[in-house]
């Protein structure tokens, strides 16, 4: 370790700035370490968690719509997207997405996906179709400068 760290001194150029890659606070904030309002909260919160909990439990069960929604909101983690089971027709040519893109739409008309994951399947079929775009282009290049290059 350099022994400008073991200083707690940074690195630094002629010109003052900090060296590339070098952090200017090496030891970082310690462990821990939490910021001046949520130490101000969990102190004003301290010992009244429980009986919080039980009234915004008791709110909800009496219909308060924004209690409920607190409640379900710590209780069940908000939706992330989920592995999506679907069968698709291969796609080895631009012209087999449409086949891909009516598998997609029966799905969500089935409604075995939501239609976001549809979005999300959709997004992978366009890439996938925009590489063998790619590399048709480029086969079809080399091809083109190949025969320039036996009419030279």
């Amino acid at each position: 370790m350099p022994e400008s760290l073991l200083n707690n001194q940074v690195e630094r150029t002629a010109e003052g700035h900090f060296v590339k890659g070098q952090s200017g606070n090496p030891a970082g904030k310690p462990p821990g370490c939490r910021n001046h309002a949520t130490r101000i909260a969990e102190t004003l919160l301290e010992g009244e968690v429980a009986a919080l909990t039980r009234k915004a439990v008791a709110l909800a069960l009496d219909g308060d719509v924004g209690a409920m929604r607190l409640c379900f909101d710590r209780i069940i983690a908000p939706r992330r997207g989920r592995h999506v089971q679907l069968d698709l027709p291969p796609i080895t040519k631009v012209a087999d997405i449409a086949d891909a893109m009516a598998a997609i739409t029966a799905a969500v008309a089935a409604g075995s996906i939501t239609p976001d994951e549809a979005v999300g399947v959709a997004k992978v079929v366009d890439t996938l179709v925009r590489a063998i775009e790619t590399g048709d282009f480029d086969r079809r290049l080399k091809l083109l400068e190949a025969g320039d290059a036996a009419d030279q």
